[in-house]
């Protein structure tokens, strides 16, 4: 929690070890010991963040409700969780310190997007052994699913112009449809 506060608030070259062991309550050479170095603390509070936000997300796919609407509740959510300011304000944090240490952006890739994807790609392939999708390619079919609801309001969030909730309501809509008029049997 220190590392990761640390980390967030100030960024990877501002945040010192010195201050998180303080924060923490431990020595500096606890956290050598236990992370080896500053990037492999960094990495380790990362997938640790990745694992605590996971908590806000989740794929249910169980349920009486038609296909379409399980998939508008998934993109509903899956837009919702990655709007939340704490959600862009990390991917941001990522993003900076990725350019200077990319082997931080692969832990975070590794911890989450690519947990999510191949989550979403297991829904969609007990989805289709029902018979009510065709997914010759459920990795695919998950990332085009996943970037259809998002859309360009993505782009948006991040540089500080978040779309509004009708706005967000008709991508998600349209993007369901589409992917039934894809998949769907």
């Amino acid at each position: 929690m220190a590392a990761r506060d640390a980390f967030f608030e100030h960024g990877y070259g501002a945040a010192a070890i010195e201050q998180i062991a303080l924060a923490a309550g431990v020595s500096k050479v606890t956290i050598y010991n236990h992370f080896g170095d500053k990037p492999g603390l960094f990495t380790a509070a990362i997938e640790r963040e990745c694992e605590r936000v996971r908590g806000h997300f989740t794929i249910d796919g169980e349920g009486s409700e038609s296909l379409r609407d399980r998939l508008l509740q998934i993109g509903d959510a899956m837009v919702a969780f990655l709007s939340r300011p704490e959600m862009v304000q990390f991917e941001r944090r990522i993003a900076a310190e990725t350019e200077r240490n990319p082997e931080i952006g692969l832990a975070f890739l590794n911890a989450g997007p690519r947990r999510m994807k191949a989550t979403l790609a297991a829904f969609l392939t007990g989805i289709a052994q029902t018979g009510a999708l065709q997914v010759p390619d459920p990795g695919l079919a998950a990332e085009q699913f996943a970037s259809m609801c998002k859309g360009f309001g993505d782009v948006e969030r991040r540089f500080g112009a978040p779309p509004s909730e009708s706005v967000t309501k008709q991508r998600v809509e349209a993007a369901v449809d589409i992917f039934l008029k894809v998949y769907g049997r």
